[in-house]
């Protein structure tokens, strides 16, 4: 590619951003690193409609890095809850820790320092210090991904290494020196509103003429999807103890699946619940089998059992008040909650 078409490149979608370019959305008033940065991380995977409100509730509690840094985790959860892949939001409270006692609470604006963060990647970092700092870095998100496949004609699953490196390439030379920022919005803002998955609308598109999937009639076709595996399926009982209104949940580990959310236990055989009620020292239960369903992750199905334990009498044991709560049903605490303990809290307080 030579210099004078990449100019023309990132001339014509900048014209078009000028014209046609979101400009209104709340992450883009009074623009700082922080506020770019929160919008990024809840942007990956998710769309603009269903972040806005998400956004707006964590901004209003985490206005600044150190407000975020400092929130107890399972308020931070709690305002992510329905958003999904909770690992960013762990992540972004690590970072903003970072941040506090690395940065002086200030967020770095070194490409590498801010690589360096947890939960951020390149593109991820070219794009907050593109769009609040000014900086002349690329970036290559999925909606970019999809743009530069399709106007190159590019073969392969953009998640493809040897695919990725070169469609880095292409960012790289098409990135303007001047209107960085303006330049990376525009090109997020290409594939997720003319550029898009399914039905791009083409003739509305500023570089129609040179895209050579539209010369060549694969715009559907590109960019190719990841080759697909057969997702396997899991089973769990999920036991839900109940005294009154009150229900027994704990807080998972750190780590792993729904990571530093509160849910309910779970056993693999449905023979293993008079283990575990020993185990609880529930006493005599009643069990109450609740409608299955499925919950399915990016990489498996999991099939849901949810058993209700109606405790005969009070509860006596004493509960690890850090790791396990009775949680009122009429009066709700603000805590992070797995989507299916979301869901299950809402099934049976209907019943009530």
């Amino acid at each position: 590619m030579s210099p004078n078409s990449s100019q023309s490149f990132s001339q014509s979608i900048l014209a078009w951003f000028d014209k046609h370019g979101r400009k209104n959305l709340p992450w883009q008033i009074a623009k700082t690193p922080y506020t770019v940065w929160v919008s990024e991380i809840m942007l990956q995977q998710t769309q603009v409609k269903t972040v806005i409100p998400y956004y707006k509730r964590f901004m209003e509690r985490f206005p600044d890095v150190l407000s975020l840094a400092n929130a107890p985790q399972d308020e931070v959860l709690h305002l992510w809850t329905g958003l999904g892949y909770y690992a960013r939001a762990r992540n972004l409270q690590k970072a903003a820790q970072v941040i506090r006692d690395k940065h002086q609470g200030k967020f770095p604006e070194i490409l590498e320092q801010v690589v360096a963060l947890p939960g951020i990647g390149r593109s991820t970092a070219g794009a907050i210090l593109s769009l609040a700092c000014q900086q002349n870095h690329s970036i290559l998100d999925g909606n970019v991904k999809r743009v530069l496949a399709r106007y190159f004609s590019i073969d392969g699953w953009p998640g493809n290494k040897k695919v990725e490196t070169e469609l880095w390439q292409y960012a790289d030379k098409l990135t303007p020196t001047i209107r960085t920022g303006d330049y990376t919005q525009a090109m997020m803002d290409m594939g997720a509103t003319l550029c898009t998955r399914s039905k791009p609308k083409c003739d509305d598109c500023p570089v129609q003429t040179s895209c050579l999937a539209y010369i060549q009639g694969r715009q559907t076709e590109l960019p190719h999807k990841k080759p697909k595996k057969a997702i396997p399926v899991k089973s769990t009982f999920m036991l839900i103890p109940m005294w009154q209104k009150q229900v027994l949940v704990y807080k998972r580990p750190p780590s792993g699946l729904w990571g530093g959310l509160w849910g309910f236990y779970e056993i693999d055989t449905i023979d293993k619940v008079v283990d575990f009620t020993t185990r609880m020292d529930l006493g005599k239960v009643q069990k109450q089998n609740l409608e299955a369903f499925r919950h399915t992750f990016s990489h498996f199905h999991l099939d849901i059992q949810p058993v209700v334990l109606h405790l005969k009498q009070q509860p006596t044991s004493r509960i690890m008040e850090d790791s396990q709560i009775w949680f009122d049903l009429t009066q709700p605490q603000n805590l992070g909650l797995a989507a299916p303990t979301k869901k299950l809290f809402s099934t049976i307080g209907a019943s009530f």
